[in-house]
């Protein structure tokens, strides 16, 4: 069972790092009773208190009754447009057909919407065809594409990792024509389809010398580590997680004008953990689970992480630090409310980790609630506030 606390730092079941998941059109076409492509036919502007009507003649009935076929529908509100600019009109059918707001389209975007797989038809016939439209000239469908993407499962992403196109996915990377938002994306995709000589490009862009937050460098290192497992873990345990100061492409710390090293951004060292996480949920051996352990534990030296990290281990069932932890407790720079529930939380997970209850309890169970005994003792009002939420199922 796992942790109340622990839960929130698991990699939600969406492609991991991809932005937050909207409506695709392919959606909302499936959630609507009647979907219809209509041209622009005619209005009549507002005036006074009245806000004036647009007709609207119905060019194709992409779901719902073909009667519809050529007929017009007059909704209230004028919309000013050309005779013949393209609308998706989509409705629900309930007494009559309520309408919503028109989407203005083109006719490559109602190619696109009606050519798409039916949702019916299994996810990864239809991400490999949407994988065709990621970076389409027309923004519309670039970003509707990327959406079928930000909504899917990582696991139907990884299933068609032969179809993924590396070189165009590189150049997408190189752009900066490219959404950065993107970047976290992208960055999977080559780690699922990439070469040695992707996995070098990635080194070097890991290593770029940067004072910024980078937005999806952490889908960057994770598709690194995809490529590279232990050699590559290796590297941001070095340059993102023990050091503190930046370390370039070439191995070396990146001085400032002034020729001192130049400090390490909290937010390269937390993209490097979310990368350990990936690889735990989704690395699917590729890296062992107790050298993932090894890189997590690394970061309990920085106690602006600690919380978060000690949540990690617990969910990791990692009980190898429960001496280190008992030790720090209460002790500066650890002494902070947050760190030290986090511990206790640790503990608790720990002494009902007892899958086999004919058997006497392993020694790390007997060891947690002799430490939780201690901790009840020493400061019993910390303990309190972490049981309060906490339950394992």
């Amino acid at each position: 069972g796992l942790a109340a606390f622990v839960v929130a730092t698991g990699v939600a079941s969406a492609c991991p790092f991809c932005s937050a998941p909207s409506l695709t059109l392919g959606e909302q076409v499936d959630q609507a009773d009647v979907a219809v492509v209509v041209a622009w036919d005619s209005g009549k502007p507002g005036q006074d208190d009245s806000p004036g009507t647009t007709t609207y003649r119905v060019q194709r009935v992409i779901k719902g009754p073909q009667t519809l076929s050529d007929t017009t529908i007059t909704l209230p509100r004028y919309r000013a447009a050309k005779r013949g600019d393209l609308f998706l009109l989509m409705g629900s059918a309930a007494e009559g057909i309520q309408w919503g707001s028109p989407l203005e389209v083109s006719r490559t975007t109602i190619q696109y919407i009606t050519q798409a797989p039916p949702r019916t038809a299994p996810r990864t016939e239809r991400l490999a065809y949407y994988l065709r439209f990621l970076e389409h000239p027309e923004k519309a469908i670039a970003d509707d594409a990327y959406a079928e993407f930000a909504n899917a499962p990582y696991e139907d992403i990884a299933a068609i990792r032969d179809r993924i196109p590396r070189e165009k996915v590189r150049k997408w990377l190189q752009s900066p024509d490219t959404p950065v938002t993107r970047t976290g994306l992208y960055g999977l995709l080559l780690g699922l389809s990439g070469n040695e000589q992707d996995a070098d490009w990635m080194r070097r862009r890991i290593l770029e010398p940067t004072q910024d937050y980078r937005l999806g460098i952490e889908g960057i290192m994770s598709g690194y580590l995809l490529l590279t497992g232990e050699r590559g873990l290796e590297l941001l345990d070095r340059t993102k997680l023990v050091a503190t100061t930046l370390i370039g492409p070439d191995g070396r710390p990146v001085l400032d004008k002034d020729g001192k090293p130049q400090p390490l951004p909290f937010s390269e060292t937390y993209a490097a953990m979310q990368a350990l996480r990936f690889m735990w949920t989704y690395g699917n051996g590729k890296i062992a689970p107790q050298r993932l352990q090894r890189s997590m534990r690394l970061l309990l030296d920085r106690p602006e992480l600690t919380d978060l990290v000690i949540a990690d281990l617990a969910r990791w069932k990692d009980w190898s630090v429960r001496e280190r932890l008992l030790k720090i407790y209460g002790r500066e720079p650890y002494d902070v409310p947050a760190i030290k529930r986090a511990i206790v939380r640790y503990f608790l997970v720990c002494a009902k980790d007892n899958p086999d209850k004919r058997n006497p309890p392993p020694a790390h169970v007997v060891d947690a609630q002799r430490a939780l005994k201690e901790l009840r003792a020493r400061d019993p009002a910390t303990v309190r506030q972490a049981e309060r939420f906490f339950f394992v199922d």
